[in-house]
């Protein structure tokens, strides 16, 4: 799998331009406030700056996020309507889903699959917070035949969802109420969400309060230890405020998960694209290593580096398992 398989780079692009304007419009002026790491509490240290947003570094966990952080209802706000969220739901949606839902979502569904049945459970329901346009959803009921409730608050998101038959509840988890959540065994997954959030342990409390003693929560984040966010770093594209906030990595989101009173199952960083990424923007490489790596391996050992990192948890795609 390639970056440009699930993320062209003419229209991503435009989607990180409009983020930048959205960014301007939406919380220029909003009252913000310091915060300190989400994971230890560690008081950060400033990092650097990106579309107006101040990025800390904690040097106890190594955790990166955003620092002074706008008020929750900028981003409620900025979810809900925003442009750069409408043009994601429409044309960047459609014109990629074909390519993300064969090299993205159909691998997902199977490593879902293997840790249900490693896991022993039986015709679970599953609870996709933040399902978005709904492909995981359709490909587990395809494959699997089992209910899939989504919980998305982006307005556009959700219309495109429905419009394939899928149930959708248009609400930000927070508002989200443990009746409106289906009765027997769930499995309540998280993808690409976890570095969008406003307070990832206010998020972790809700989903825990929504779960039932046995319940399981698998969600997949972006990791700030990950070869190529290190080797970019302010550059990297996966850092674009307003939407990515938090950078866990291993090690930080253990500590996060053990104050939720969450019981963490699994940990792996099973990321495919972390060279390439690298290699697709080689000029702005900050370490002389991956530099002279990028520009005298050729693929097949590029290959090699990349299953080495995302064996030994240094990929920037992290998937987390925890259960009530």
């Amino acid at each position: 799998m390639k970056e440009e398989d699930i993320r062209p780079k003419k229209i991503f692009d435009e989607y990180l331009r409009l983020a930048k304007i959205d960014s301007e419009n939406f919380f220029r002026g909003q009252i913000s406030e310091n915060i300190d790491c989400p994971a230890c509490n560690n008081e950060g240290i400033n990092a650097f700056e990106k579309n107006s947003f101040s990025y800390k570094y904690c040097e106890n966990c190594e955790t990166i996020y955003v620092s002074p952080r706008p008020n929750y209802e900028s981003f409620e706000k900025y979810y809900s309507d925003a442009p750069s969220t409408k043009f994601w739901a429409s044309s960047f949606y459609s014109q990629t889903a074909s390519a993300r839902r064969e090299k993205l979502w159909k691998p997902k569904v199977k490593i879902i699959q293997s840790l249900v049945k490693k896991l022993n459970i039986e015709n679970p329901n599953f609870i996709d917070i933040g399902g978005g346009y709904g492909i995981f959803a359709e490909e587990i009921k395809r494959l699997v035949g089992l209910d899939v409730l989504i919980i998305e608050p982006s307005i556009h998101l959700a219309k495109e969802a429905r419009k394939r038959g899928l149930q959708v509840l248009n609400k930000f988890l927070e508002n989200v109420s443990k009746d409106e959540i289906p009765d027997g065994r769930n499995i309540f997954v998280s993808f690409e969400l976890f570095e969008h959030l406003h307070n990832p342990g206010v998020f972790l409390d809700q989903v825990y309060e929504l779960m039932r003693d046995g319940d399981i929560f698998i969600f997949t984040t972006l990791s700030g230890t990950g070869v190529d966010i290190l080797g970019l770093w302010s550059d990297s594209k996966s850092i674009h405020p307003p939407h990515h906030l938090n950078f866990f990595n291993p090690i930080s989101i253990k500590l996060l998960i053990e104050k939720s009173n969450l019981n963490l199952l699994d940990l792996t960083t099973p990321g495919k694209l972390d060279f390439d990424i690298l290699k697709n923007n080689a000029d702005l490489i900050k370490d002389r290593f991956l530099k002279s790596l990028i520009r005298n391996s050729d693929e097949k050992e590029l290959e090699i580096w990349q299953d080495f990192i995302s064996k030994s948890g240094y990929s920037s795609h992290m998937l987390v398992c925890c259960q009530k």
